[in-house]
C-alpha cells in the first residue's frame, strides 16, 4: 500500500508541474545562448567549521548570489556574465548544497542563515547587492533587515516573502497543497524526498523549468545528492515554509521580512515570469504597490527556476537597473 500511494502521489504532482509548463510557449532561439557549463573556477572557504563553495569573480561592487532548494551556484551560472560588467560576482552553495560540505546539522532557515553571516563575514564583503531566489530570498532578506546599512540593493525572483507566504494552509498552495502536505508528513515526506528524491527528479528536472534540461545539466544538479544520505537538507526546507502557523519561528522572521520591505529604502528589483510557481504577474503588482522603492519586470515565460529558462532576461535586466540607480 505504501507504494502505491507514493507513486499515486508522486504522479499527481508531476501532472502538477506539467500542467503549468504546458502553460508556456515552446521554448525559443534565445536558448542557444545558454551554456552548460559555470564560467568561474571554484573556491572552498572555511565558514563554522566547514568548507563552504562558491565562484568569484572581478572586483568593484559586490553582487552575492544566492540560491534555493534544492539548487547551488550553478542555478546562476547564464546569469552571472551579464551582471558581471558591474563588478565583483560571487556565487555560493548553501551548506549541504553543491559542493559544500555536509555537516550533521537540522538544515532549518535559522542554520543556514547562520552559515551565510559566517560566510559573508568571511569574505569581508560589503556594500552588497544580493541577488536571490526561493530560500536564498528569504536568507538574504534577512540578513538585509539586519543589516541594512551593509546591503545596497537588492534583485529578487520567486522568493519566499508575502504575499505569498506565509500560508494559512494547504490550500493557499493551490494545486500543489497535497504534495506539500505530503512532503510535511515525516513517513511520506521522507520517502519522497529522501528514497525517492523527487525534488530533484520530479519538480527542478522535469517540471519547474519551462524548457528540457541538457544531461549535463541534469546532472550537475543531481551530483549533490547521489545518495539517500546526502538529501537530509531537502528534506528538511519543505518543512521549514511557513504554513498553517508552522513553523511558528519561520512565520515571524517571513513577517518581520514583509514588513521591513514596507518600509526600507533599499533599492528593490523583483523580476517575474509567467506563469510563475510563487510569484504571478498579481503577486508582482501587489509588491510593487506596497514594497517601498520596488520595482517589477517580467522577465518572459518560466515557472520556478527561471534562470534556466530566462537568464540573459535577468541578468541584462539587472545590470540596466542597477545601472539606473547607481550611474557612474
Amino acid at each position: 500500500m505504501k507504494c502505491t500511494h507514493t507513486a499515486i502521489v508522486i504522479g499527481l504532482f508531476l501532472c502538477s508541474f506539467f500542467s503549468i509548463a504546458e502553460e508556456s510557449p515552446p521554448p525559443t532561439p534565445m536558448e542557444a545562448a545558454i551554456s552548460t557549463s559555470m564560467p568561474y573556477p571554484s573556491k572552498f572557504i572555511d565558514v563554522l567549521g566547514s568548507k563552504m563553495h562558491y565562484v568569484d569573480s572581478g572586483s568593484g561592487a559586490v553582487f552575492l548570489f544566492l540560491h534555493g532548494n534544492p539548487s547551488s551556484s550553478y542555478l546562476w551560472r547564464n546569469v552571472m556574465p551579464h551582471v558581471a560588467p558591474l563588478g565583483r560576482v560571487i556565487a555560493v552553495d548553501l551548506i549541504g548544497f553543491g559542493q559544500s560540505d555536509k555537516p550533521e546539522l537540522d538544515y532549518t532557515f535559522q542554520t543556514h542563515s547562520h552559515y551565510i553571516n559566517g560566510f559573508i563575514a568571511a569574505l569581508g564583503l560589503k556594500n552588497i547587492t544580493l541577488v536571490i531566489h526561493d530560500w536564498g530570498s528569504m536568507l538574504g532578506l534577512d540578513y538585509a533587515r539586519r543589516n541594512e546599512k551593509n546591503v545596497k540593493a537588492i534583485a529578487m525572483m520567486e522568493a519566499i516573502i508575502p504575499p505569498t507566504f506565509p500560508m494559512s494552509g494547504y490550500a493557499d498552495f493551490g494545486p500543489f497543497g497535497e504534495t506539500f502536505k505530503n512532503f510535511r508528513t515525516p513517513e511520506i515526506g521522507r520517502q519522497l524526498l529522501v528514497e525517492q528524491n523527487i525534488f530533484i527528479e520530479g519538480i527542478l528536472l522535469n517540471g519547474a523549468v519551462t524548457r528540457k534540461l541538457s544531461e549535463t545539466e541534469k546532472n550537475a544538479y543531481r551530483e549533490p545528492f547521489l545518495d539517500t544520505a546526502t538529501r537530509e537538507p531537502i528534506y528538511v526546507w519543505p518543512n521549514e515554509l511557513p504554513i498553517g502557523g508552522v513553523p511558528e519561528r519561520n512565520v515571524v522572521a517571513v513577517e518581520k521580512v514583509g514588513e521591513w520591505l514596507k518600509k526600507s529604502s533599499v533599492p528593490k528589483l523583483l523580476l517575474y515570469a509567467l506563469p510563475g510557481a510563487l510569484v504571478n504577474a498579481d503577486k508582482a503588482q501587489w509588491m510593487q504597490d506596497n514594497y517601498r522603492n520596488l520595482e517589477s519586470v517580467f522577465v518572459g515565460y518560466g515557472a520556478h527556476y527561471i534562470q534556466e529558462d530566462n537568464p540573459e532576461a535577468i541578468g541584462r535586466n539587472i545590470f540596466h537597473w542597477y545601472q539606473r540607480k547607481f550611474p557612474k
